[in-house]
């Protein structure tokens, strides 16, 4: 089955490697660089998730675990981490996702996570925008999101009435476009979302 339209620049693989190492590269403010993962941040981003979700209402707490199972198969397209002063406060992962089964150039961003003592302070937001920037140079046509529309509105993200995920309400499916066509379906992630606590 063949999405109606595609990457904008025909960017995979390695091109899709390269692109992210290019952008954003190294940003520091306020203190705080978005750098992309290192392998000796891989303990500190699981850190970063179990903490930043481990009184959340909506969460099953498998957030590290998605980040692993990403990791792992090759599908974590975009991975920044927030250091501060040498210590990683903060996370961002950005994966493929699919419209009625077909690969269009769509990124899923999540999971998200800062560490709650660092929460409220613009890193969350540094690191959507940072992450939004180095897909947008990978040639993605669009990102989609569950998540609150008050925060995510910011960044540019619409509910994306065209788009449908199983058992979510509508109201989160949050989509930002980067191409002049939207796409309609199904959208379906990877399997690491799937992950059993």
């Amino acid at each position: 089955m063949r999405c109606s339209w595609r990457c904008a620049n025909g960017a995979s693989g390695p091109a899709l490697s390269a692109a992210c190492n290019q952008s954003p590269g190294i940003q520091k403010e306020y203190g705080v660089i978005i750098r992309n993962e290192e392998l000796r941040d891989i303990e500190a981003i699981r850190t970063v998730h179990v903490e930043a979700f481990a009184s959340h209402p909506y969460s099953r707490q498998t957030e590290h675990l998605i980040v692993d199972g990403l990791r792992e198969a090759g599908a974590l397209s975009v991975s920044l981490v927030a250091d501060m002063e040498g210590q990683v406060v903060g996370h961002i992962a950005f994966s493929p996702a699919l419209v009625g089964g077909a690969e269009c150039g769509l990124y899923i961003l999540g999971p998200v996570g800062v560490l709650p003592p660092f929460q409220r302070r613009g890193v969350g937001s540094r690191l959507v925008r940072d992450g939004l920037e180095a897909i947008r140079a990978m040639g993605a046509t669009g990102c989609v999101l569950v998540g609150d529309p008050a925060f995510y509105r910011h960044f540019g993200f619409v509910q994306a009435a065209p788009l449908t995920m199983e058992g979510v309400p509508p109201e989160v499916v949050l989509y930002l476009p980067m191409a002049d066509t939207m796409p309609r379906g199904a959208v379906t992630h990877h399997s690491a979302f799937h992950v059993e606590p």
